[in-house]
């Protein structure tokens, strides 16, 4: 969890309560929460899509497609976008798989994330690895890769193996 010094409003020091900050100077409290993050997993003919990260952290990993969700951004638009932006495709939700708890290292700091999965079908467009995706595989959904940079993401595959096993994959 990020430790907050100073209080946002008038720079004085902070008590940490459950869940939130207080000011010992001014009393107003500053609310912490998980950071909200979508992924998708594009799913066709058994396999499905998946990056390798192309920056840390954990650079080099495989990942799902996806990103944070930007102030004000429902998670259905934020998956549009940040599809578009590292694949150059666009593609149409079919099914929420799960929401996981998670964390994200970035400069030292440690933040809680809540990672929102879709399954998804592409719809058009061509594809290839932008933003920071150093690269785009199909792998079959029974023969998924074992380095995954994020705990979130290894839930994620397991139950859309779990998913596929059931035959809800069909047609895809």
């Amino acid at each position: 969890m990020v430790k907050y010094k100073h209080c946002p409003y008038c720079g004085g020091k902070l008590s940490y309560n459950d869940g939130y900050y207080l000011c010992l100077d001014c009393k107003k409290k500053t609310f912490t929460g998980s950071y909200p993050g979508v992924s998708v997993l594009p799913v066709k003919n058994g396999s499905v899509l998946i990056v390798k990260r192309a920056r840390n952290p954990k650079k080099g990993t495989w990942d799902s497609i996806g990103g944070f969700l930007k102030e004000g951004e429902s998670p259905e638009v934020a998956a549009l976008r940040e599809t578009k932006e590292e694949t150059g495709l666009n593609i149409k939700l079919t099914k929420l798989l799960g929401i996981y708890m998670d964390t994200y290292e970035y400069e030292g700091a440690i933040f809680e994330t809540l990672n929102i999965y879709y399954v998804v079908e592409i719809k058009d467009g061509k594809i290839s690895a932008q933003d920071d995706v150093s690269g785009l595989v199909w792998f079959p959904i029974d023969k998924l890769p074992t380095k995954v940079g994020f705990k979130s993401f290894e839930k994620a595959l397991l139950d859309l193996k779990k998913w596929y096993k059931a035959g809800r994959g069909a047609g895809n």
